[in-house]
């Protein structure tokens, strides 16, 4: 069952963010994330600003990976929803894209005037091995909360093998694995 977007609080005593807070809190995270958004994401939303707990991140996180779009980008829209309606989505978005777009417009300039020269060449190089180690972090932070779900680590598993090993299209495996997921869960929380 996905989660709630028109939830008040994750916890009872957890912090519920302002229009405001949203807005700078996803600032915060397009700013500092740049290239690796989602395992800062997680920390920033969950560990340091406890907004979410670690399980409604990963769920909310797997309805934000289903949908079209940039996962984080969803994530901040849902987060946004969840805590304060349509006000909130509109501030989550706009906080995080804003500032990115700026700094990659900058950087673009400053790249079409630099690419040629190799230590440019090797900077990038260093930057792609960098996003490869944040993303297997956050795949493992991602994976954690699941080890007492098993029946949902054998959809993440499944999923795992059907992508990355056998080479399925994502769009077919998604198609089978999610109502697959839905009804497992289903029968889980009865």
């Amino acid at each position: 069952m996905p989660p709630d977007l028109t939830a008040t609080a994750p916890a009872p005593g957890a912090p519920v963010p302002t229009v405001a807070q949203i807005f700078t809190g996803f600032l915060t995270l397009g700013l500092t994330a740049f290239g690796g958004a989602l395992p800062l994401a997680r920390r920033e939303i969950v560990e340091r600003r406890k907004w979410l707990a670690p399980d409604e991140f990963t769920e909310l996180l797997g309805l934000c990976q289903f949908l079209p779009g940039g996962n984080v980008i969803n994530l901040s829209v849902a987060i946004g929803m969840r805590f304060r309606g349509v006000p909130g989505a509109l501030a989550g978005l706009p906080g995080l894209i804003v500032g990115p777009s700026l700094i990659v417009i900058a950087l673009g300039v400053v790249y079409q005037r630099t690419h040629e020269d190799p230590r440019v060449a090797h900077l990038f190089a260093g930057l792609a091995a960098a996003a490869a180690g944040l993303l297997v972090a956050m795949a493992v932070k991602i994976a954690w909360p699941l080890r007492r779900k098993p029946e949902m680590a054998l959809i993440a598993v499944l999923a795992f093998v059907a992508i990355a090993l056998l080479r399925f299209p994502l769009l077919p495996t998604m198609l089978v694995l999610t109502p697959v997921s839905v009804l497992i869960a289903w029968k889980v929380r009865r």
